[in-house]
């Protein structure tokens, strides 16, 4: 595997000094390039060794060991919680001081806040002792606002460091798990289950550590408050206290609503994200099939549960943000009502000291500390399930291999095993196999026969009996496998690289024409899920990836298959009996001209060993092998295998040598394959620049129209408008109360002294009038906010949805599966339920900011002057900061995705990457994207401390410049006033930087907004419906016209099919044959207008690109190459209309032979699937595919390479079914084996795109120059007789057409459409 990336720069924050660690000036380089310029991965610091992936996993992993020891000996469930908390207390503690600071200047601020007030009430400008003193006290709070500034981000830096590191830690563990997870523990979990971990569940580690110390913290703030105000306002204070220990549990309770809305939110969504994953890797085969519908209407049905969840949470965290902003104003209100009505009178400097104390504690009692509880709850939830994850089965080591002193012979030794899979069992199996011997199991496929080769390898664990294995072993699996990287590195799979036998491996395994065609040699990058391959060469990189390692044993899983009979042949010989002659090889194969060359045959039937021993062993004891073999003995009866071990090839060589000689001649002259320039993959766009205001009108137009819209900022206005009275009304009735006692008539009435009182009525009703009108304002406007986000949500996915349905096939193969996931996950994910809460919050924020500024402008006009330097470097700083910000931010997301990439790869590739040992080097690329990943978002935590440190420090300005500028103007100013700016201006502390950092997130977040817009925006394919109806009985005979047909795959490809003239008669069964990349599937396409062909395609004379996509494609049936089943019922596989009876379908199961294998199954019918149908073998997931088309009854079948990975038998059974059931149909038939299209009317023989031949077999063989006589030649001088024959056969069997050329004449051709029209 290549390395993941060049070395990165040494971090700098290792060797800051002191005072650059604290403001984080060592980033200020990076900031410099940022503004200059486009970030990349270059530039990103490297991350610190004790951030790396593999320290941290190992040392967790570790712990956890040690845990599960210890468990299994006390006989309890081993806690995952608890080796956290053993392998981190620590370093973690240790930061608890910094809060501990941070808390006691924050009770100690308002103290001298009331201190500097109480100089204004008792005014004195003669009194010089009392100003000095008061300078004092200003100083104080200049002071404590700036301590508080810096301890607060480097307390956050660390712990959100701590959170970094538990999070990679895990995911080290997660991922070594899912290396050696065993077959019984993956049919437990999914693919998009361990993604989900890896995605969401782990990021609870980063939040939950920056609030844990807020748990002892928050309850010593409240005691020391309280203490305080009870000195100040005496026990009225209880009251307001009160209030706030009533809002922490409701607050609380909403928390364990929340997460528990949260948890149902995540089961639906993982639901929705592994239907979208069949929907996308299915995307071909739904659109064949033209069943778009019924999978939005699944899609659209799980979204929309989904959808009342999080509306119901997101109502939830509307009532939660509206009861914090509303909470302060509560609290005051109840405290200073109780105080007025227990007849004490009210002062500025009480009355701010109070709102100043209480705004202290508030944040830390109603934010900090539920949050507290939440985040731990929630963290609970998904430590949970990592927990169950990681004590799933794991596969059992066997030790393979040889020490070195015994020099053995590597061989295999199976005795009366017996396997299961959950329910599938091998019977007893005994054989040995030897040195040097080619074993073929021949299975028919209802028997999963890599079973066999499961067991061997130890996939599959054995019940009884014995399994020796001496001997290192290499496995090619039968579905291939390539991981995103160069051909290379896939085929060299980590070993060294030696030139000669890196030449022989590509030599023998039919690779070196393809080397030179592709555009960048064995160095061209292969996409996600081998995107640029063929099938074929797909293929043949697996086997040369097997061929390449040293081993002592080679399983095979069928390589032949995907391949065509030329280079089918080329493989056997050059690399199974060439390379390997001297190596034991296990061959499992459907293909039964290559037998006679095994050493030793096994027949397996339903798990049962039939027959074993060599071919002419097996032949004179007439097994059912036999059967089998019959088309071979057609031709001249074999000679016994020779039993000389050492070549095992001998005699097939000798007889062929000749076919064999010429045909690697022209494999090196012409090429098996010209290959067809695959769609390379395209960078992800990674958008630049701000965000525009028109995507914010899109986002908002989504949710509501215009008017709503006028509403809601109305409703925001108001509650800020009541907000602020509220207080300022507090502070106008303080100055009022303050004017009488100044002035205040002394009445003496009943020989008591009364102070001339306001009326408490009048200020008391208004204040209490405001304070309800703060509180109803405020709830209003969150909910009908979030009401109107959550809505737009709902419809960006939906349109996004719909437009990639529509979308032509192409788009998929040019963007990994991956990528298209990761908008319908991660920034849908976003849109749901991180966007509306940043957005409600910023909203709030940004107009109580602006409330701060206009109540201190009201007091002192002046704060104007040095306000506005100070707007300007903001937004200087904004935008500094942002052009960085936005990049890390988009390194961080694009370095994520590998880490998602190679993990999905690796789970499809696990068997292979077992067999070949190769988990460590896995487990390191891993480590390395992780550490790419952990450098970026080491990266994201710093840039945004080291702005929001400049900001508070801003923000310490602000109130030095008010708190001063009140005390030099003491002559103009009130008490009351003083109060109200002062306290203010010290809530703007973490309220400003917050804002900022919010308004950066939610621009932030719009990139996802962006991101599913421009999906919403894709090209669609033509409609599925035109106003050009077909009439309904259409098409009634099958005539399919090809007139003058060219077609690419996109506007700049290349022209896969060149005007292309043929013609397809009604119930005709056609044959395409080709070599790979002759444009076989093409010609599929260009008949379903997977991309619009040019020129005329009719079928009976209707114009096939005047009428709907959806009534062309439902009226032809397609078989597809890779048989697709979806996860759901097997009802809903072969039916999702719901169009059929359950007898019909009964019928279509007992005619391709499954009923009895679904009748086995629990609910029969109404079994769901495991994902994507892998509890059928391919044998039987092709005969679904068949029983789909005997279904829907059409007059058109395709059928594309169907017969490519099934055994003879169930060939032999499709082939029988579709004589019988399709003989009224027009069939085309795209062939790798011969045999299936040899009896074919006629054969369409493609070359580049062009027809080079189009006619009866028997007459295209008459013609030894032909492409086809070469190819029926390549399948052996046995082979080739039998098909001579067949077709012989055929011909004289038929009734002569009165054409003789097949209609492919011009005139006949005219003729045709004249009468079609």
């Amino acid at each position: 595997m290549e390395p993941v990336k060049k070395d990165a720069k040494t971090n700098p924050s290792a060797t800051a000094n002191i005072f650059s660690q604290v403001f984080f000036c060592w980033l200020n380089p990076l900031f410099r390039i940022g503004y200059k310029r486009r970030l990349e991965e270059d530039d990103m610091y490297k991350v610190l060794p004790e951030d790396g992936s593999e320290r941290l996993g190992e040392e967790l992993q570790r712990h956890w060991d040690h845990e599960v020891q210890k468990a299994a000996k006390d006989l309890r469930p081993p806690k995952l919680t608890k080796v956290l908390i053993k392998c981190y207390w620590k370093p973690y503690a240790v930061l608890g001081i910094f809060t501990l600071i941070e808390e006691v200047i924050k009770v100690i601020q308002p103290v001298f806040l009331g201190k500097l007030i109480q100089y204004f009430e008792k005014y004195d400008p003669d009194n010089m002792d009392a100003l000095y003193e008061a300078f004092g006290y200003a100083a104080g709070v200049c002071l404590s606002t700036l301590i508080l500034a810096i301890t607060h981000h480097l307390y956050f830096f660390h712990v959100q460091r701590s959170g970094m590191k538990m999070r990679v830690a895990m995911c080290h563990m997660i991922y070594k798990k899912a290396l050696c997870l065993s077959s019984a523990a993956m049919g437990k979990t999914t693919t998009g289950q361990i993604v989900n971990l890896l995605s969401n569940d782990v990021n609870k580690f980063d939040e939950v550590t920056i609030f844990l110390h807020f748990l002892w913290v928050g309850p010593l703030q409240a005691a020391a408050v309280l203490g305080l105000l009870w000195v100040e306002i005496g026990p009225s204070c209880l009251a307001g206290m009160a209030v706030l220990v009533i809002l922490m549990p409701t607050q609380t309770m909403f928390g364990r609503l929340f997460s528990k809305f949260r948890s149902k939110t995540a089961a639906l969504t993982d639901n929705r994200i592994r239907t979208m994953n069949e929907v996308v890797s299915g995307i071909r085969i739904i659109k064949m099939y033209a069943w778009e519908k019924p999978f939005s209407a699944l899609v659209n049905d799980v979204r929309r549960k989904e959808i009342s969840k999080i509306m119901s949470s997101s109502y939830l965290r509307g009532l939660n943000m509206a009861s914090f902003f509303a909470a302060s104003k509560i609290i005051v209100f109840i405290t200073f009502t109780v105080y007025v009505l227990l007849g004490n009178t009210i002062s500025a400097s009480r009355v701010f000291v109070a709102v100043s104390l209480y705004s202290a504690v508030r944040l830390t009692v109603t934010l900090f500390f539920p949050s507290a509880i939440e985040k731990l709850s929630e963290t609970r939830i998904s430590v949970r399930r990592i927990k169950t994850f990681l004590l799933l089965d794991e596969i059992v080591k066997s030790k393979h291999g040889f020490l070195q002193e015994e020099k053995q012979e590597p061989n295999v030794e199976i005795q009366d095993l017996i396997c299961y899979w959950d329910t599938v069992n091998v019977q007893p199996l005994p054989f040995r196999l030897l040195n040097t011997a080619t074993v073929s199991p021949v299975p028919p496929s209802n028997f999963p026969q890599s079973s066999l080769l499961s067991a061997i390898l130890g996939e599959l664990p054995h019940d009884k009996g014995v399994l020796k294995v001496k001997g290192q072993l290499t496995y090619a699996s039968q579905q291939p496998w390539v991981f995103p990287g160069t051909i290379r590195s896939n085929i060299l799979f980590g070993k060294a690289l030696h030139p000669q036998k890196y030449e022989k491996v590509l030599r023998a395994c039919a690779l070196k024409r393809d080397m030179e065609l592709l555009p960048d040699g064995d160095l061209t990058v292969i996409g996600d899920r081998g995107a640029t391959l063929s099938g074929g060469q797909k293929a043949r990189v697996n086997l040369a990836r097997a061929v390449y390692q040293d081993a002592d044993i080679y399983l095979l899983d069928d390589p032949l298959s995907a391949v065509d009979a030329e280079v089918g042949r080329h493989l056997f010989e050059q690399c199974i009996c060439g390379i390997l002659k001297n190596k034991p090889r296990i061959l499992v194969t459907h293909q039964l001209q290559y037998l006679q060359a095994a050493n030793q045959i096994l027949v397996l039937k339903e798990g049962h060993m039939v027959a074993r021993g060599t071919y002419s062993e097996l032949q004179r004891s007439g097994v059912d092998f036999t059967s089998l073999l019959k088309r071979e003995e057609e031709g001249p009866q074999a000679p016994g295998v020779e039993t000389e071990s050492r070549s095992p090839c001998s005699r097939t060589l000798s007889q062929n040598s000749v076919v064999s000689h010429t045909s690697s001649i022209r494999s090196v002259k012409d090429g098996t394959e010209q290959l067809p320039v695959g769609p390379t993959v395209v960078e992800e766009s990674r958008s630049e620049g701000t965000i525009g205001v028109g995507l914010y009108v899109k986002y908002l137009k989504a949710g509501a129209n215009i008017l709503v819209l006028i509403g809601v900022a109305l409703l925001q206005f108001l509650a800020q408008a009541a907000y602020i009275l509220q207080d300022w009304w507090l502070a106008y009735w303080a100055g009022e109360q303050e004017k009488l006692n100044v002035n205040g008539t002394v009445t003496i009435q009943n020989g008591v002294n009364v102070t001339e009182q306001l009326n408490l009525d009048f200020y008391l009703g208004i204040y209490a009038g405001l304070t309800g009108a703060t509180l109803i304002f405020g709830f209003a406007r969150s909910l009908v906010m979030f009401n109107v986000l959550v809505k737009a949500a709902q419809s960006l996915h939906n349109r996004m949805f719909n437009s990639i349905l529509r979308t032509p096939v192409r788009f998929f193969d040019i963007n990994p599966i991956g990528r298209v996931l990761n908008r319908f996950s991660k920034d849908i994910g976003q849109l749901d339920a991180a966007l509306p809460w940043t957005f409600v919050d910023f909203i709030q924020i940004f107009l109580q900011i602006i409330g701060v500024v206009a109540v201190a402008a009201s007091v002192i006009p002046w704060i104007l002057i040095p306000l506005a330097p100070l707007i300007i470097i903001f937004l200087f700083l904004r935008r500094y900061f942002l052009q960085t910000s936005r990049d890390v931010k988009r390194l961080e997301s694009t370095t994520r995705s590998p880490v998602f990439s190679h993990l999905s790869s690796s789970l499809q590739g696990l068997w292979t990457i077992r067999a070949f040992r190769a988990e460590e080097r896995f487990q390191n690329t891993f480590d390395a994207y992780q550490d790419l990943h952990s450098e970026s978002w080491f990266l994201f935590l710093v840039t945004s401390r080291w702005f929001a440190v400049r900001l508070d420090g801003m923000c310490a300005v602000f109130v030095t410049i008010t708190a001063f500028g009140c005390l030099l103007l003491r002559d103009q100013v009130e008490a009351g006033s003083v109060g109200l700016a002062l306290s203010y201006a010290v809530t703007l502390m973490g309220m400003f930087q917050w804002g900022v950092r919010q308004s950066a997130e939610v621009e932030n977040m719009m990139t996802s907004v962006e991101r599913v817009v421009e999906y919403t925006e894709l090209e669609s394919e033509a409609p599925w419906e035109t106003q050009k109806r077909p009439p309904p009985e259409w098409p009634s005979q099958g005539l399919i016209t090809f007139d003058r047909v060219s077609f690419s795959y996109s506007s700049d490809g290349p022209v896969v099919l060149k005007d292309m003239k043929a013609m397809f008669r009604p119930k005709e069964k056609v044959g395409i044959v080709g070599r790979t990349g002759a444009g076989k599937s093409s010609l599929v396409s260009a008949l379903f207008r997977l991309a619009e062909p040019e020129g005329r395609i009719y079928i009976d004379g209707v114009l096939t690109s005047e009428i709907g996509l959806h009534d062309l494609r439902q009226k032809m049936s397609i078989i597809p190459q890779d048989p697709v089943l979806f996860t759901g019922t097997m009802r809903k596989n072969l039916d999702p209309f719901s169009q059929h009876t359950d007898e019909d379908l009964w019928n279509a199961l007992q005619e391709v032979q499954l009923k009895s294998v679904v009748e086995e199954l629990p609910n029969k019918m109404e079994t769901v699937l495991a994902e994507s149908g892998s509890n059928f073998s391919v044998g039987q997931r092709q005969l679904v595919c068949l029983a789909r088309a005997v279904l829907r009854k059409n007059r058109i079948l395709i059928i594309d390479e169907a017969t490519a990975n099934v055994d003879p038998r169930t060939d032999e059974l499709i082939q029988k079914t579709i004589r019988d059931k399709f003989r009224e149909c027009t069939v085309l038939t795209i062939a790798h084996r011969l045999n299936t299209i040899i009896d074919s009317d006629r054969i369409l023989v493609l070359d580049a795109g062009q027809i080079h031949a189009y006619d009866e077999p028997y007459t295209l063989l008459q013609n030894p120059d032909g492409i086809f006589f070469k190819m029926v030649q390549q399948t052996g001088r046995q082979e080739a007789v039998a098909l001579l024959q067949s077709a012989k056969q055929a011909y004289n069997s038929r009734s002569r057409p009165s054409t003789t050329n097949g209609g492919v004449g011009v005139d006949g051709n005219l003729v045709i459409f004249e009468t079609a029209l």
